[in-house]
């Protein structure tokens, strides 16, 4: 009889205690990262900088719906494991465009055409006999490793007082600086809110598309996420479109897990392709010097492989856009600027300008 009594309530307590397992085990899918969206696409360019420039050749970009370039100073270092770096502002050892004259002409020029600046300083590495770059820069003490954030502060400080005044839209605060980003999570952080204290743009940083971007941590403290977009996409020349937006597959899971994980657009604040044969086997490869145009040129290649770039990426909800490498205020006439990255006076221009225009 008291098993008979009590038997309701047994059932109503087991029924009780499923619901609740039922509800944990169902939690992870209700709380799971949303799909983000970006809100705005850059239309983007690396200019190059050149002993003057012209608001007509700044005009130019208007043609092809362009709303963004990237300007590029350097700072100087001469070892990979050594902390000094050194800034150079005068125009008798750099370009023009490089200096500090230069670089608010060229931003006031711009702005009065209606384009945006995103300041990017680099690192330009010296030690060639060590076979080093700029993502094997890396300390040998922790002392060193203070000693180098020091000097990288006052490098990108400097750049951001100058985007401040000249009231530059956005700032990188680093360039493909792999073994710094990914293993100085805490210098990065403290450099972040230093930046923040002088400059009110947005901020970003450029990662290696190859074993850096999808391993830095401090992405949730700027404003996008920046990618070197060189990512290789065949192994054979002059690849088809078919065969060029395959190649991209590989990559697209990866880029959009990390737009979700940090709520951020995916940005490539370089990507860019040869006028070669051989452009998407290592896009992020120089062409080679000394060969005669009509030896190691293909038009149709780098323009397929800006129709595959367009065609897979522009309508992701993730993606943030592109700054194209690179585009020259006026282009020599010679056969290396012919096969070099720009898009200027090629088919390639002209995609370019069709997908900036959408």
């Amino acid at each position: 009889m008291a098993i008979g009594r009590s038997f309701p309530v047994l059932l109503l307590i087991f029924l009780s205690m499923l619901a609740l397992h039922v509800c944990f085990r169902i939690q992870p899918n209700l709380t799971s990262t949303p799909a983000f969206k970006s809100k705005f696409t850059f239309r983007g360019v690396n200019w190059v900088a050149g002993d003057s420039v012209t608001l007509n050749q700044i005009m130019a970009l208007k043609e092809q719906n362009t709303e963004w370039m990237a300007q590029t100073p350097f700072g100087w270092q001469q070892k990979f494991n050594s902390p000094e770096l050194h800034i150079n502002t005068h125009v008798s050892k750099i370009f023009w465009g490089e200096s500090d004259q230069g670089l608010i002409h060229t931003t006031r020029l711009a702005k009065q055409a209606g384009i945006k600046t995103l300041l990017k300083p680099h690192i330009w590495l010296r030690d060639r006999e060590a076979d080093k770059w700029i993502g094997d820069i890396e300390m040998t003490s922790e002392a060193d490793w203070q000693a180098w954030f020091k000097n990288y502060s006052a490098f990108i400080l400097y750049y951001a007082r100058i985007a401040e005044q000249n009231q530059m839209e956005a700032l990188c605060i680093g360039t493909e600086l792999m073994k710094p980003a990914i293993t100085r999570e805490k210098d990065w952080r403290r450099l972040i809110h230093q930046i923040r204290q002088v400059y009110h743009g947005q901020l970003t940083y450029a990662a290696n598309w190859y074993l850096e971007y999808e391993k830095i941590k401090f992405w949730d403290a700027l404003d996008f996420i920046g990618v070197q977009g060189y990512f290789p996409l065949t192994k054979k020349n002059n690849p088809t479109l078919s065969e060029l937006r395959a190649g991209w597959k590989p990559y697209l899971t990866d880029l959009e897990k990390i737009a979700n994980k940090y709520q951020k657009p995916v940005v490539f604040t370089e990507v860019g392709y040869k006028s070669t044969p051989d452009a998407a086997i290592e896009p992020w490869k120089w062409p080679e010097r000394g060969r005669a145009p009509e030896q190691n040129e293909s038009y149709q290649t780098q323009a397929n492989c800006y129709e595959a770039l367009f065609q897979t990426l522009w309508q992701k909800p993730w993606f943030g856009g592109t700054f194209i490498w690179k585009w020259y205020p006026q282009v020599r006439d010679n056969g290396r600027d012919h096969r070099d990255f720009t898009p200027q006076h090629k088919p390639a221009e002209k995609i370019l300008a069709a997908w900036y225009g959408k």
